[in-house]
């Protein structure tokens, strides 16, 4: 979830700056130029329907033509706005987002054909805004906002939903000094060529980063073009081999995990990695301290991470060479059900059945995963090896599937609360 309050001028260390992983947002003009192309007049006789109090936008992935992002409205009133995405039929376009004011305000990944249609709600204000779909014939699409969003809410409700994105905060911020912490571990066992410590703390530090990823996958090292993953800090903290950029090569904690479990060496490029993997966590951490949430950011970063876990966990992706995948899963899920624990108090007051039903399902899901503990083995799970995930993967993910329906429609609750 990359939060719609960040102030990047204020907040963003020399060192650091959102991802802008699109050349159309090099120049300022680009979004304006964009939004030009979208008349006011046909902002009003195109807009979104309200329902609930969220503006519904439809937007349509599909393979012909080279690639098209259809849009079913190209403008919203302003307030909450909630984009839901199907891929039809466009297996070469896999993610989407919206921009405004050089910023991220919401997207998502993995969009293979086939997959149910996944959807993010944020709150907007009137102006222009654009949809980003990289290896479309068009890329970008404008966007319009008409009209100026509500005041914020000063509801009892509102208020605990405001004190539960506050205190995620706090968490998000434990959550990344304890990262920091295990990843200083690694890098000492790495530096000692101590092997078996090493696998041992690899599988300890890895469920930090993927309890908050959805948060902090947004960010940039300064002096990089905005589209070169040598800059990306997500990609040299958490790439794999499934998005290897060839010119840019590995790094992180997968370019670690190979060499301790596939290649079985602690090399000097192995300790090189691991210097590097400690910088780069030490500047995400100092960057997180500045983040701030609205309530749809927690739903959607949950909704996000579960997303994660039926992309790259159930298929046994992310941890190719550890095999470490179900404990990743444990993280993913954890960091959902953190995101739903601070919202709770307030989504009781505003649909205590849907509260439940997403408790009850977490529960579930907490249930599936115990019968895969296991306290010999780094990390605490069973090792996900290719007969373990072809015997269970469609359980595991018919259980989670089972967490995202309900869990999916908590970013439209909240959004909506006053």
């Amino acid at each position: 979830m990359r939060p719609e309050t960040r102030n990047i001028a204020a907040t963003t260390p020399a060192t650091l700056r959102p991802v802008r992983r699109h050349p159309a947002l090099a120049a300022a003009a680009g979004l304006a130029a964009l939004v030009a192309l979208s008349p006011a007049a046909r902002a009003e006789t195109d807009a979104a329907p309200v329902k609930d109090g969220v503006a519904q936008v439809a937007i349509t992935l599909l393979g012909d033509e080279g690639g098209r992002c259809v849009l079913d409205h190209a403008s919203a009133p302003a307030g909450p706005v909630t984009f839901s995405v199907t891929n039809r039929s466009a297996p070469g376009l896999v993610e989407l987002e919206l921009l405004g004011d050089d910023r991220i305000l919401g997207e998502k990944e993995n969009l293979a054909p086939g997959l149910p249609t996944v959807a993010f709600t944020v709150t907007l204000g009137g102006g222009g805004y654009a949809i980003y779909c990289p290896g479309a014939a068009q890329e970008m699409q404008a966007f319009t906002v008409t009209g100026a969003a509500a005041a914020t809410a000063t509801s009892d409700t509102a208020a605990l939903l405001a004190e539960g994105a506050a205190g995620y905060a706090h968490y998000v911020d434990g959550i990344v000094d304890a990262m920091a912490t295990a990843v200083g571990r690694l890098r000492a066992d790495i530096d000692a060529g101590d092997l078996a410590a090493a696998r041992r703390d690899y599988a300890l530090a890895r469920p930090f980063y993927e309890r908050i990823e959805s948060d902090v996958d947004g960010f940039v090292l300064d002096g990089h073009a905005l589209t070169d993953n040598a800059g990306n800090l997500d990609y040299l903290v958490d790439m794999r081999a499934s998005n290897l950029d060839p010119a840019v090569g590995w790094h992180g904690f997968h370019a670690i995990e190979r060499d301790l479990f596939e290649s079985g060496a602690i090399t000097a490029s192995t300790k090189a990695l691991g210097v590097e993997l400690e910088r780069n966590v030490e500047l995400l951490r100092t960057r997180v301290k500045t983040l701030a949430y609205k309530p749809e950011d927690l739903a959607n970063g949950a909704a996000s991470l579960l997303e994660e876990v039926q992309t790259n966990k159930v298929s046994g992706e992310e941890e190719s060479y550890s095999h470490i995948d179900l404990v990743d899963f444990a993280g993913n899920v954890e960091g959902a059900e953190q995101a739903f624990a601070f919202l709770e108090p307030g989504l009781e007051r505003i649909d205590p059945d849907l509260a439940a039903r997403v408790k009850a399902a977490f529960a579930a899901v907490k249930t599936a995963l115990a019968a895969y503990r296991d306290p010999q083995t780094p990390g605490g799970y069973a090792t996900y090896t290719a007969a373990l995930r072809d015997a269970e993967a469609p359980k595991l993910s018919r259980t989670i599937a089972a967490l995202q329906e309900p869990l999916a429609r908590i970013a439209e609750k909240v959004a909506t609360a006053n």
